[in-house]
């Protein structure tokens, strides 16, 4: 029997720290781990440790206990176990630090010395959801379902709706939300025209559709507005919404149309269906998880998947910030194509 889970049935794992990855998509990314310790050993008391714009994220997450927002609250040393999911050496020092006296992680960039556990690194190729479930694995915590959710609360719910009604929307008409940004550079959006396009498309249907994101993707709003003008019905909440708030809005949402982004993999645990359009990342590693659930504003019943949409060139994925070519794998992908896509969740 492995170490990790001598430790959990002997009940030495008493408080639990997670230090959880640095991006939003990562961070949704690693929920189904984190419940496959939560299921291997519920009377741990699981805290989660994470930078100012995803510790709240982990608000909405049932089986957390507690939330420290790293670089605010110094961490102290009434934990007995770190489980270190970013590859960082960063992050294996902060725990080290800390005092920390059982420290876990993948065996990456020369942190060794700093782990009392180090995993042997899981193989290339692997899902990311998978990745983070290789190590829980390996230290000794069955794998359940690779599905990350979240369940946002009545509260979050009315107070997205309430944004939304403050900014246009009359509470009935179907609502997509579009999310155009992608924070690791400009060769992951697609073309602000390309949303607009879609949005004057979906207006004939009478769907409303909401732009969300954060501040910055206000640049990528304001194109996407200066193109559909006067022909569609847009809603901007672009960097008007904290992510407890993007939560309550997206569950409002038949759908969501995004890039390979945070808000993606948002969506998809919250149960929205995606049609996500990959060019230089690989949707194999990062595609949306998550099952689609009927809700009283969520989509059919028979719909239970997400869409990926990509433009085949030899070039994808190619895993650079900006595009040195002309952008096809992303321009590539037509507006007809996603909305045909989006139409099957109105």
């Amino acid at each position: 029997m492995a170490g990790g889970w001598l430790l959990v049935a002997w009940g030495l794992v008493k408080n639990l720290l997670i230090l959880a990855p640095n991006w939003l998509g990562d961070a949704v990314m690693a929920l189904p781990a984190i419940a496959d310790v939560h299921r291997a050993s519920p009377a741990t008391a699981i805290t989660v440790a994470a930078r100012p714009a995803i510790a709240p994220l982990f608000g909405l997450v049932p089986h957390v206990h507690d939330v420290v927002v790293l670089d605010r609250s110094p961490l102290d040393s009434r934990y007995d176990t770190a489980l270190v999911l970013p590859n960082s050496f960063r992050s294996a020092l902060i725990v080290s630090r800390a005092g920390v006296p059982e420290r876990w992680g993948y065996r990456t960039q020369w942190r060794t010395p700093l782990l009392t556990r180090a995993i042997d690194r899981a193989p290339a190729g692997l899902h990311q959801i998978e990745y983070y479930q290789q190590l829980v694995h390996a230290l000794g915590f069955p794998n359940g379902p690779v599905d990350p959710t979240i369940d946002v609360p009545q509260a979050v719910r009315a107070a997205g709706a309430d944004v939304l009604a403050r900014a246009g929307w009359d509470r009935r008409s179907p609502l997509v939300a579009l999310a155009p940004g992608a924070a690791y550079g400009g060769a992951k959006r697609w073309p602000s025209e390309c949303f607009a396009e879609l949005t004057r498309a979906l207006a004939g249907d009478g769907t409303v559709c909401a732009l969300v994101g954060s501040a910055a993707d206000a640049a990528s709003g304001h194109e996407i507005e200066s193109h559909v003008g006067a022909a569609g019905h847009l809603i901007n909440l672009i960097g008007a919404t904290d992510l407890p708030t993007l939560a309550g809005v997206l569950v409002h949402c038949r759908a969501l149309v995004s890039n390979d982004s945070g808000a993606m993999h948002l969506g998809a645990a919250l149960g929205v269906r995606v049609t996500a359009i990959f060019g230089p990342t690989d949707e194999r590693v990062t595609g949306p998880r998550g099952e689609v659930r009927l809700g009283a504003e969520g989509a059919p019943a028979a719909v239970r998947d997400h869409a990926v949409l990509t433009y085949p060139v030899w070039c994808r994925p190619c895993l650079l910030r900006e595009c040195p070519l002309d952008h096809r794998c992303m321009r590539g992908v037509g507006a007809d194509a996603v909305l045909a896509e989006a139409q099957r969740t109105l």
